[in-house]
């Protein structure tokens, strides 16, 4: 993140959605060269786009509301989304002689925190597209009061990733948030309100990367980098093939597991499954490795929920989500509201906050690369693009013990997209349910959420 958070600052203001028809005209211009150069991607394609067709259809007549939830593997994913409605949907619904009101577009919910590492520059962008922020470790009630009201009365669609955050695995989801069913609701209830009879749909969409040409090569060039950099043996990159770089990927894995055991036992005085032990009673080195790595992720979380006086429950996600916003909490200060009023010794003791809650957050940083690691991800289906996944969090794990801030992530080759629209959720069908009571309300978002995981699956 930006240098700022080193630093006591006012409180995050919330970033309003303001749309622009001119930005957006000329984001969507620019959109296939600005993808094309800067990043891996060559190729973007979709499977059933004529069901987005329709359903652009029947919103611009006032039949429905929907949202699009899309899969979170990569950061390139928002990217993938724009170039499907605004080049993609408006294609396929010429050749079939559909008539669609231009521009093709969705308003979106994403994370108040991209601003603050991708700069300021990204939430004026973000606003004039339509989109509306969101602090995830809280209940922040204006942005979703802002997004509820985009979603009822909008002038386009929504759009958001359930899964919350990117996890690096293209055929691996993580959990997913309720907020995406329970904004469904809210907005079948404030359309029941209005008198409205538009049905509210939630709309599954899978994204899948592959690579044009398998990068074995690459890969096996980075894991040499890696290797010298954890103090391994630098391995020769000749004839790279997964069989060759498989036992090199796992040694290393297993070498970056020890180093942050002895750091976590001897520094932080953690209590550690002994590695030995947990080799001997597991014999099969996969599942070693990944009941070392929960342990260690578990711990390392807890060095920060400890220091913001955080209860460790929930999944890895939200404890992550948490832990951040405890630390925006002690950085982003009300009493810096008016910072002029603020004295220089004041100033100075909220810098040294500041940087002692950002020192904080650097464990929980380490612990959200690995949410959705397992030990099997690469045996289950040995792909050359979950090994490269694999690698590449790998990699990010390096980076961020050493510091480096602004580095980039390796673009190992090529890439295509695949993107499937998923049949429609019926938000308006569970409606009944949810209105009933509370109880009622909570099984109806649960319910709605579960066929939600679900059908991304489905759609890897």
């Amino acid at each position: 993140m930006a240098n700022v958070i080193y630093q006591a600052q006012p409180p995050l203001e919330f970033i309003p959605p303001a749309f622009n028809p001119l930005v957006l005209r000329v984001v969507q211009l620019l959109l296939p060269s600005w993808i094309n150069w800067q990043t891996p991607i060559t190729q973007i394609e979709a499977d059933n786009v004529e069901v987005l067709v329709d359903l652009y259809r029947q919103f611009q007549e006032g039949k429905i509301r929907f949202m699009l939830a899309f899969r979170h593997p990569k950061t390139d994913d928002p990217f993938c989304l724009a170039y499907l409605l605004s080049q993609l949907v408006p294609k396929v619904a010429r050749s079939q002689g559909t008539a669609l009101q231009l521009p093709i577009h969705a308003h979106f919910i994403y994370d108040r925190g991209i601003p603050l590492w991708a700069g300021s520059y990204v939430g004026w962008i973000a606003s004039r597209l339509g989109g509306t922020p969101i602090q995830r470790g809280k209940a922040d009630w204006t942005g979703l009061r802002s997004a509820r009201d985009l979603f009822a009365n909008g002038k386009f669609p929504m759009a958001a990733a359930p899964e919350g955050a990117t996890n690096g695995l293209s055929e691996n989801i993580s959990p997913l948030e309720p907020g995406i069913a329970q904004l469904g609701f809210w907005c079948a209830e404030d359309l029941h309100k209005a008198g409205h009879d538009q049905q509210v749909l939630i709309v599954p969409v899978g994204i899948k990367y592959s690579y044009v040409d398998a990068p074995w090569g690459a890969i096996a060039n980075l894991l040499s980098e890696m290797e010298g950099a954890s103090g391994l043996p630098v391995n020769p990159s000749e004839n790279a093939s997964i069989d060759s770089l498989y036992p090199r990927l796992l040694t290393l894995a297993e070498h970056l597991l020890s180093l942050m055991e002895k750091f976590y036992t001897r520094f932080y005085h953690l209590k550690l499954p002994d590695a030995k032990t947990v080799v001997a009673e597991i014999e099969d080195r996969n599942e070693a490795l990944a009941v070392r790595l929960q342990a260690l992720l578990n711990a390392a979380i807890q060095i920060s929920e400890q220091y913001f006086d955080l209860q460790s429950k929930g999944n890895l996600s939200d404890r992550c989500r948490r832990v951040e916003q405890a630390g925006w909490n002690y950085i982003f200060r009300e009493e810096f509201k008016d910072i002029k009023g603020v004295s220089a010794v004041e100033k100075a003791l909220g810098d040294r906050v500041a940087e002692e809650a950002n020192a904080r957050m650097w464990h929980m940083r380490l612990v959200e690369s690995f949410v959705a690691v397992s030990g099997n991800y690469i045996r289950e289906n040995p792909t050359v693009e979950r090994f490269a996944e694999t690698t590449l969090i790998l990699w990010k794990m390096i980076d961020k013990i050493k510091g480096n801030k602004s580095a980039q992530r390796p673009q190992l080759g090529k890439q295509k997209v695949k993107i499937t629209i998923g049949e429609p959720i019926s938000i308006s069908e569970h409606y009944p349910a949810y209105k009933e009571n509370r109880l009622g309300a909570r099984q109806a978002v649960a319910d709605v959420t579960n066929d939600l995981q679900h059908a991304l699956e489905g759609l890897i």
